[in-house]
């Protein structure tokens, strides 16, 4: 899993005038938000927590200090009432998400002990340490008001499985805007001619997702081939066959060729210090680029099992939306309809070229092909299927206004008969059937490629499509 450079705000919030009136009010709320920050930090190192702000002139100085700091997401826990005045200037110098932490201290207030008191001001104290829930319309009226883009969990501070559910999936697709932000993205070659569905604005690829694009000649590639030593080929084709399930009928000269190919990969990767790739060249009158793009797909095939998912035929949105899938640990392998089973109500996915192995069901099998179909050459080819059980398709669709949207849908990878033709294939059963999934994923003009990868995570593709102000579209 590619780590993440995540750095998470904390604060909490209280009223400066409550600490005289109310003896040790603020040492409780101080404790409440320190199992916050414990709790957070449990689930990515790198809280930053101010601690908390109970006036203006700390709401200035917190929100410098997180810019600083150069947070990228903050959650405010909201312990007791506090003026939105000691809020937005946190938050609006900041300028990053916002999450609201609306946290009871316990289930209830515990109402016979708390009435049984006879210090009516020690009640007072004690009805303020239960009071989270009283300044949150004021806060989210401000926020909206001043543009601050704002997100609510409501729940418990102990006991509470679903709100910190919650948590942990606010914070990991955290960690992916993060990724992103930061991605090299290699783009080697050039489209499939006459393929238009997947040609991109690449600057709409910036302007959603941010990160790097590489152009890259594939003559570097082929360059970088011949660089490589006979005992660097030798020890990858043991990788190869360690890795792989290596069929009887390939030859040992097609291993080698995929080798050398899959290590020059390696250094192309490492000197762009790329995280993800698309690529295609038809490699036609060019006796160095046919052989090193013929060869490339057992190399391809391992970049995407070590969190450098490759996308074939030049597809760049569906390298992000792999890219996306591999940064939530979900995988995120290549793929598009390959048929229908009506009989069995499911749908046939796969794709020739790189898998990712790392989600395969089995050992992925290596096989020889005598044709790419509707490509240049031949040689070496990889055939998986997704692991059985629940996953997830995602899509990064381009509108007609350009912008860019998620397109996801949850389904089951299911066992049963596959086209053995050396490429991924996968059998995949939707709760809406098959019909109706092709019918409504259609609908969104989508590319014909998308990425797949293990479990059900499109509640977390939700909360990354908030995080990057992008639609995202649930099918099923």
């Amino acid at each position: 899993m590619q780590t993440s450079s995540l750095k998470i705000g904390l604060f909490g919030i209280g009223l400066d005038a409550y600490w005289d009136q109310f003896e040790g009010l603020k040492e409780r709320l101080e404790g409440y938000l320190k199992i916050v920050e414990d709790k957070i930090a449990n689930i990515h190192d790198g809280v930053i927590n101010l601690g908390l702000i109970d006036n203006v002139e700390k709401a200035f100085e917190a929100g410098k200090q997180f810019r600083k700091e150069d947070v990228d997401i903050i959650f405010l826990y909201v312990s007791t009432y506090a003026l939105s005045s000691t809020v937005l200037p946190v938050v609006q110098r900041a300028k990053v998400p916002v999450i609201i932490l609306n946290l009871a201290p316990e289930a209830s207030i515990d109402y016979k002990s708390f009435n049984k008191m006879t210090d009516r001001t020690k009640m007072t104290g004690e009805w303020l340490s239960f009071c989270s829930a009283c300044p949150v319309p004021e806060i989210a009226n401000v926020f909206n008001r001043t543009g601050i883009k704002f997100h609510q969990i409501t729940g418990m501070l102990h006991n509470d499985k679903e709100c910190w559910d919650e948590v942990t999936e606010w914070v990991e697709a955290a960690k992916v805007v993060n990724i992103m932000a930061n991605n090299r993205l290699g783009c080697m070659g050039h489209y499939y001619s006459g393929m238009l569905d997947i040609y991109s604005d690449l600057t709409q690829q910036y302007a959603h997702f941010g990160g790097h694009i590489e152009l890259i000649e594939v003559d570097e590639l082929a360059s970088l081939r011949k660089t490589v030593s006979d005992n660097d080929i030798e020890t990858r084709v043991d990788l190869i066959k360690t890795t792989f399930d290596v069929q009887s009928d390939c030859s040992q000269i097609e291993l080698e060729r995929a080798a050398k190919t899959s290590v020059a990969l390696d250094k192309l990767v490492e000197k762009y210090k790329l995280g993800s790739m698309a690529y295609y060249y038809k490699g036609t009158g060019n006796f160095d680029n046919e052989d090193t793009i013929s060869s490339i797909i057992i190399g391809n095939s391992l970049l995407t099992a070590k969190h450098i998912p490759v996308a074939g035929e030049y597809e760049i949105k569906n390298a992000q939306a792999m890219k996306i899938m591999d940064s939530f640990n979900a995988g995120g392998s290549f793929t598009e309809y390959y048929a229908m089973d009506f009989n069995e109500d499911v749908v046939l996915m796969g794709h020739d070229g790189p898998g990712h192995i790392a989600i395969a069901e089995g050992k992925t099998k290596v096989r020889p092909l005598g044709v790419f179909h509707g490509k240049v050459g031949n040689g070496l080819s990889v055939e998986m299927s997704v692991k059985n059980g629940p996953v997830t398709l995602l899509s990064v669709v381009e509108k007609a206004d350009g912008k860019l949207m998620l397109l996801a849908a949850e389904a089951e990878s299911v066992a049963g008969p596959i086209l053995e033709i050396g490429n991924t294939n996968s059998r995949y059963k939707f709760s809406i059937g098959a019909r109706n999934f092709v019918n409504s994923w259609n609908s969104y003009g989508p590319a014909h490629h998308c990425a797949v990868g293990v479990g059900h995570i499109t509640s977390k593709i939700a909360k990354l499509g908030k995080l990057l102000n992008m639609d995202v579209i649930k099918v099923c």
